[in-house]
């Protein structure tokens, strides 16, 4: 199966508590569900893409909030994708439950404000990951061209024309979990060097 069963959430949260005590900090990230459009996308793939991007995250917050709520603290990190300011052409999926992430997110940074828990989403866009290669790859398949033509013209998308590093999408991840952003909860911030046009970045 592509996600992870209730079971091993369950599992990895309990090993956690029984060997910190405590759970001050929740990074949600799943892998990217496959591409395709609306017409030959299966049931069964809606199905397995709502379990791994969306549903996964509900189960793995809904183990954590009753130790972060006893301990008046904790961060709560999302991860999502560019998708949530700019549908990705040919990633429905990924367009559809990236969207519920964010709707998720916000809804939960008022409920467990109370409780000093900042809810937040982070939404990489081009960073230089095994994600984006493969997805350059079928790209490339498709329009019959180099996986390198496929990132050149991508780059020029971007106004810093260039892939995202590895590290300076954590860089960010890092402050979000880090006391310096105590006062952030609800937000979303995209990493994406200017790709999405949208006038308003943070929401």
């Amino acid at each position: 199966m592509w996600y992870y069963k209730k079971e091993d959430i369950q599992n990895a949260i309990a090993f956690t508590i029984n060997k910190y005590q405590k759970i001050d900090i929740l990074i949600n990230n799943s892998g990217g569900p496959p591409s395709g459009v609306f017409e030959d996308l299966s049931e069964q793939a809606w199905w397995a893409s709502f379990e791994l991007n969306l549903l996964s995250y509900v189960r793995t917050i809904k183990e954590v909030i009753p130790y972060m709520k006893e301990q008046q603290y904790g961060k709560i990190i999302n991860l999502a994708s560019t998708s949530i300011k700019q549908p990705i052409t040919d990633l429905i999926l990924s367009n559809t439950f990236r969207a519920g992430i964010v709707g998720l997110s916000k809804s939960l940074s008022n409920e467990l404000a109370p409780y000093n828990i900042n809810v937040n989403t982070i939404a990489p866009g081009k960073i230089a990951t095994d994600r984006v290669k493969y997805l350059d790859e079928i790209n490339a398949n498709r329009r019959g061209v180099s996986v390198k033509e496929i990132q050149e013209q991508s780059k020029k998308e971007i106004p810093l024309n260039r892939y995202g590093e590895p590290q300076e999408f954590g860089a960010i991840v890092a402050f979000l979990a880090s006391d310096i952003s105590y006062y952030m909860t609800g937000k979303s911030i995209l990493i994406d060097g200017g790709m999405v046009k949208s006038l308003k970045i943070n929401i």
